[in-house]
């Protein structure tokens, strides 16, 4: 079920469906990811990670996807 909500949400914004932030500044590729089992925890890690700090950010995605391929094309 996430998967399809995460390929859906990306199609959106590679679409340019979404008004916004991705819209506005031409955000259109999935360098990050995580699946959770619980709304809960997905809720509670989401808000951990926007609310550190940039580098943090990035120093995930490079441990993750060091390359920074567009994950997009994996999960669909």
């Amino acid at each position: 079920m996430f998967i399809f909500y995460l390929a859906k949400r990306m199609w959106q914004h590679k679409n340019r469906v979404i008004k916004g932030f991705t819209q506005k500044y031409n955000v259109d590729k999935l360098g990050y990811y995580e699946i959770s089992n619980d709304i809960n925890s997905a809720i509670a890690r989401e808000k951990q990670l926007k609310g550190g700090s940039r580098q943090a950010k990035l120093d995930l995605i490079e441990i993750n996807n060091p390359n920074w391929h567009d994950l997009y094309y994996e999960i669909i």
